[in-house]
């Protein structure tokens, strides 16, 4: 990974266009070809970004300021980054990531959602677990019944920030045109109000889950109603 703090400016321009102003950032370039600009807050969300594939160019603009362009291979969307002043650059060898390791009870909950994709839309049909995109997996990648791509991401207790990490997932899924449109699904044992109304604005359905219903656990022969 290559790691560049500088004072820089960002645009992008492609389906949608976006201008970052000069102030001071830091640029991850990661391995596998993806450029995030990030700013001293925001938690993890990027303020811009490129998904791989995509080449990254690097020149010198006229007045002599040197200029990234990362080109996506898939379309024609560009990212260009102006950088007037380099404080930090260096590379950073990671290894192997072993990857994230969840808890056994949403582990499960994401094995069980998987064989039982109808537990969340009729219809849905599983394509993948582990769905990798360049800030993490989504947990499950289904097919609708229109053929449509669907984004599941699983929680024990949804709260609002799952609800952010799924929508930065949605955001870079909805580049990839063999994927878009890709519709969101946020799914938990609970989800808070809060996390409910901001999943309504953000265009993504909740699912609440039984957890002991899916193990076969919770046998209708036993309630009174």
């Amino acid at each position: 990974m290559r790691l560049v703090v500088a004072r820089c400016q960002v645009d992008y321009a492609g389906r949608l266009t976006a201008h970052l102003p000069p102030a001071t950032r830091v640029i991850m370039v990661k391995a596998d070809g993806s450029v995030l600009v990030h700013s001293d807050g925001g938690s993890y969300k990027p303020l811009n970004w490129m998904s791989p594939p995509c080449t990254l160019r690097e020149g010198v603009a006229d007045d002599g300021v040197v200029e990234w362009t990362v080109s996506a291979a898939k379309s024609d969307d560009t990212l260009r980054i102006r950088l007037e002043e380099v404080l930090h650059d260096s590379a950073h060898e990671l290894g192997v990531d072993p990857g994230l390791r969840k808890d056994g009870v949403e582990k499960h909950l994401q094995e069980l959602l998987a064989e039982h994709t109808t537990t969340l839309g009729a219809g849905l049909t599983l394509v993948r677990r582990e769905h990798m995109t360049a800030i993490g997996p989504v947990d499950l990648l289904c097919r609708d019944t229109g053929g449509a791509a669907v984004a599941v991401e699983i929680k024990r207790r949804g709260d609002i920030d799952g609800v952010e990490q799924l929508t930065r997932y949605l955001e870079l899924m909805n580049r990839d045109p063999a994927l878009r449109p890709v519709r969101g699904i946020f799914a938990a044992q609970e989800i808070k109000p809060q996390a409910r109304v901001l999943a309504g604005d953000r265009g993504i359905e909740c699912v609440v889950v039984d957890y002991d219903a899916l193990r076969g656990i919770d046998d209708p022969s036993l309630r009174l109603f």
